[in-house]
């Protein structure tokens, strides 16, 4: 439900802000091609968890989508990952040109602060700004961007161990989620102990998801996936599988299932109770 929400919402929300019809065309095809809306629904959710009325919280947590599918595109480039297939369609840059691609993602990145700083319903400035705060924290260079930088730099290479891989993707996919987590929390006006509770939550299913996504690189199905599968491999990528093997992943995705669910003791009602059972589908899932 929360998903559907999201999607409705995101539907609208770059409508009447004069962006350049061919601009706001790119920035549209990639942020509504679909997907889990994971990290909106994180947010919404933790708000939820909290006390707080999710539907309040829904452009902060919507902003948040724009930001990870600005990545996404960038991602996608050529002097990046080099991709030409995302959710099943064409790349921002096949299906457009890479100016406009990169001006897309420039866009859906700033415009996310806009949303973002527009959230309203009563909740205290200073509850946002820190908000704010944690999003930005965690999708910039010492967060998500820093994260793809490593990413980079470690593609081809045969020294890089556990830990390191560990380190990369805590940055490059796990803070954007993490702080999904923590963001609504603090929107909520959540406790210091409760927002830590929730931080260790989303670092855990956030870990998890990145070993599921390398899994599924290696024995996924492309039609359900929405890209092409064995890229890492192709790339010279360092993956949990490259590292570990398929069973050792599949057996380190779980724990960290289990340990985020342990998080979440404290935490009673139906948002707490999704936020469990969506840790288990994050380790189960097939795409």
């Amino acid at each position: 439900m929360q998903a559907a929400r999201v999607e409705g919402y995101l539907a609208t929300c770059l409508a009447g802000r004069g962006i350049p019809p061919r601009l706001q065309s790119a920035m549209e095809y990639s942020l509504l091609a679909g997907g889990k809306r994971l990290r909106p629904v994180l947010c919404l959710s933790t708000a939820g968890m909290t006390g707080l009325d999710p539907m309040s919280v829904m452009p902060f947590a919507a902003a948040i989508e724009l930001i990870h599918t600005y990545s996404l595109i960038h991602d996608d480039l050529p002097a990046m990952d080099d991709d030409d297939l995302r959710r099943g369609r064409p790349s921002n840059h096949r299906q457009f040109d890479e100016a406009t691609a990169i001006l897309a993602g420039d866009g859906l990145l700033t415009d996310a602060f806009d949303l973002m700083a527009s959230v309203g319903g009563g909740i205290p400035a200073g509850h946002v700004l820190a908000a704010l705060r944690e999003v930005s924290s965690a999708a910039g260079s010492s967060g998500m961007v820093g994260g793809q930088a490593l990413d980079m730099d470690y593609t081809g290479r045969d020294d890089i161990d556990l830990a390191a891989l560990r380190t990369m993707h805590a940055m490059k996919t796990g803070a954007l989620i993490r702080c999904s987590c923590v963001a609504g929390a603090l929107l909520g006006g959540a406790p210091a102990s409760a927002v830590e509770q929730v931080a260790g939550y989303g670092a855990a299913i956030g870990a998890a998801f990145q070993i599921v996504d390398d899994i599924l690189d290696e024995t996924g199905d492309e039609a359900q996936l929405g890209k092409p599968v064995g890229s890492d491999v192709e790339q010279g990528k360092v993956t949990y599988p490259s590292l570990l093997g398929i069973e050792r992943s599949r057996a380190l995705a779980q724990e960290q299932a289990d340990i985020a669910v342990t998080c979440l003791a404290d935490f009673e009602g139906e948002d707490a109770d999704f936020l469990r059972a969506l840790a288990q589908y994050i380790v189960d899932r097939v795409s």
